[in-house]
């Protein structure tokens, strides 16, 4: 079948899933219809072919359940497959009990309902019309009921109390059914929208990101001009003691931010090359360390790493900026409160490297919005630090936990070791 529009329905899977619950619960009920009709209503069914059209179907059903435990993709064409099994053993049993004339022939309706619900429009219709041929076919191919034998029963409507019993099962099965593709759908909806909400922040990262490159390369031509220029003005006013104070200083501005310059166009050709660098855990811990005490040299930093320091792992690029990034937010939280003290943890749990951040600061008041493109509890804040932490860890199939804790706020970067 045709697998267009696939974003408006469930899902092929779904149904199958849908379909198994629902082929046993008529596997069951069959067999009680023509075990209760059988001896207890003493008709002479034919009780052997009947019940050797419900042996298929439980074949059947042996089968689907293997077949969703398989990880290769279920096909609409397949689901329809399925479909297609329930619906002529269906009509090989009504075949046998009464045709169209059975109460039972409005179960026509279900695979058509749950085809709707699931599949896309080609299915439904190829589904509709199955059933319709189907229903066709038993008008004037069928075997009739006989009488009821049974004493007490010669009285009995067959045709009316299968009518109650079939509106109940059709209540009960569309209802349980219908209510569970439509969770499906809804679980299905709520990931497509968060799938959206990523893709628009990191759409707005992307955009930062590129007028970050537009700025480091526009800064480093007045940055080579300061260093020409530097020299010069000091061989010219050689005996100013205290200029030369202010051009030493100058000079070592000047070289920081060229250090800067280089480190952004490093780690951007490590965005484009997605290439990671694999290292102990201990250096790594040691070398963000040391670059935040050079960047914070009035933070009192406190490092823990319990894991074994000569774990290897793999560095993904922008795993040291966003590690950084947690350490400068977790800086200025703890100097809000008058505090220097930043502790970094590192360990290693149950496969998953875990980089936790604490501060002394004031919490964290709004933990639902923290991460988002933007939003920063600081009054020179940009909002992108979190924002850029959490879409590293997003893209390394990580989390970002943030939560309160007695003193301050913690922040756990946690990343599975296999793409670390």
């Amino acid at each position: 079948m045709p697998t267009k529009n696939k974003s408006s329905h469930i899902g092929p899977r779904a149904l199958a899933r849908s379909l198994t619950g629902l082929r046993l619960t008529a596997i069951a009920g069959q067999t009680l219809a023509i075990l209760t009709v059988a001896y207890g209503l003493d008709m002479a069914i034919p009780t052997t072919r009947l019940l050797l059209g419900v042996g298929v179907l439980v074949l059947f059903a042996v089968f689907a359940l293997w077949r969703l435990r398989q990880a290769w993709p279920l096909t609409e064409l397949e689901a329809f497959g399925h479909i297609a099994v329930d619906t002529l053993v269906l009509a090989y049993l009504l075949y046998l009990t009464g045709g169209a004339s059975n109460p039972f022939i409005t179960m026509m309706v279900v695979p058509i309902a749950l085809t709707a619900a699931a599949l896309s429009i080609e299915a439904v219709l190829g589904v509709a019309i199955l059933c319709g041929v189907v229903y066709l076919s038993l008008l004037r191919w069928y075997l009739p009921l006989p009488n009821i034998h049974a004493h007490g029963f010669t009285d009995l409507r067959l045709d009316v109390v299968g009518l109650a019993v079939n509106f109940i099962i059709t209540s009960i099965l569309l209802g349980v059914f219908i209510l569970r593709l439509a969770r499906q759908l809804r679980a299905q909806q709520a990931v497509v929208q968060r799938i959206r909400e990523r893709a628009l922040r990191d759409e707005g990262i992307l955009a930062i990101a590129t007028q970050a490159a537009s700025l480091a390369h526009e800064m480093n031509t007045p940055l080579s001009t300061l260093r020409t220029l530097l020299p010069e003005i000091r061989n010219e006013h050689a005996d100013d003691s205290k200029l030369a104070e202010d051009l030493d200083l100058m000079q070592s501005q000047v070289e920081r931010c060229g250090e800067r310059l280089r480190d952004m166009a490093r780690f951007g050709k490590a965005q484009l090359t997605q290439e990671p660098e694999t290292m102990t855990l201990g250096a790594f811990v040691h070398e963000c360390s040391s670059r935040f005490r050079l960047l914070r040299p009035e933070t009192d930093m406190h490092v823990d790493v319990q894991a074994p320091a000569e774990q290897v792992v793999r560095v993904q690029p922008g795993l040291r900026h966003a590690l950084l990034n947690l350490l400068n937010n977790a800086a200025d939280a703890s100097a809000s409160e008058n505090h220097d003290d930043v502790y970094l943890h590192a360990d290693i749990v149950d496969g998953w490297l875990e980089l936790s951040v604490r501060d002394k600061g004031p919490g964290i008041s709004d933990l639902d919005t923290l991460t988002e493109l933007g939003y920063s509890e600081k009054r020179s804040g940009l909002g992108l630090g979190l924002a850029l932490a959490a879409a590293t860890a997003e893209r390394m199939h990580g989390e970002l936990i943030a939560h309160n804790v007695e003193h301050g706020a913690e922040i756990r970067l946690r990343l599975p070791l296999s793409t670390t």
